[in-house]
């Protein structure tokens, strides 16, 4: 994976038509790009499996491969 300036992965995603689809229309009624939606959407659903802890991100050496 190809880390960018600001320091986020890029990773290939492979999605349906019917998702990409639903994540499309449901982006343009939050205002946001679908990258954005699926951001937001990754994020909130970690954050739930978390029990509500905000993320952080790893400390310098850590989580990558």
């Amino acid at each position: 994976m190809k880390e960018t300036e600001n320091n986020k992965k890029q990773v290939p995603l492979r999605l349906s038509p019917a998702l990409y689809a639903e994540i499309s229309r449901w982006a343009e009624e939050d205002f946001r790009s679908i990258n954005g939606q699926i951001e937001y959407l990754l994020t909130d659903c970690v954050r739930r499996r978390r029990g509500g802890k905000s993320l952080k991100s790893p400390p310098a050496g850590q989580g990558k491969p």
